[in-house]
């Protein structure tokens, strides 16, 4: 349903799911085993996998907290795009990636629900993608002590409102590892 002609593919998008960043996250293990799971379907059904890595001064590029987790393993032919903003998107060159794999839909993994996934659904949501969360395969610190809800009420509270994201011509959605489909529109969510 994107608004974006011609791009008719699914790309999973694995975001920051680095050393510094889910350290002391929620469900860290069960959500790195997903994202497993979500790489392996792809990988077998041809599904473009796209990586995404931050760095700012609290995640010096090229320091160990920068490294992906050394349970995810991307392979050379998947990209790999640098950011150093909350949205994929912003100042990077996600979007030339995804039009040159003629990605209109992406599928969203990886962390901190209220920051990256957060940002990047709603960047690509406004840029003409359709965008689904994986909704027990994104994780986040427990920020309470500065007033934010519980990890668990963040990614519950995103996986709720994120599944009835819609509007003209694209849509959002929820729907948990099990029940993913790279095949637009056949998410049961």
């Amino acid at each position: 349903m994107t608004t974006l002609p011609d791009r008719p593919n699914t790309a999973l998008l694995v975001i920051d799911v680095q050393n510094g960043v889910v350290a002391r996250t929620h469900n860290r293990d069960d959500v790195i085993a997903n994202i497993n799971t979500l790489l392996d379907k792809a990988r077998v059904e041809d599904v473009p996998v796209v990586w995404v890595q931050h760095s700012d001064d609290n995640l010096p590029r090229d320091s160990e907290n920068w490294q992906y987790v050394p349970e995810l393993v991307r392979l050379d032919s998947e990209p790999l795009v640098h950011k150093t903003y909350l949205d994929s998107f912003e100042d990077t060159d996600l979007e030339a990636r995804l039009a040159e794999l003629r990605v209109g839909r992406i599928v969203v993994t990886g962390a901190q629900t209220d920051a990256c996934i957060r940002s990047t659904l709603h960047g690509a949501f406004v840029r003409g993608y359709d965008a689904t969360l994986v909704g027990d395969a994104h994780t986040t610190e427990d920020l309470s002590e500065y007033g934010a809800p519980s990890p668990e009420q963040v990614v519950a509270h995103t996986n709720l409102y994120w599944d009835w994201q819609i509007a003209p011509g694209r849509r959002g959605g929820t729907v948990d590892t099990a029940k993913v489909s790279f095949t637009a529109g056949d998410d049961a969510s």
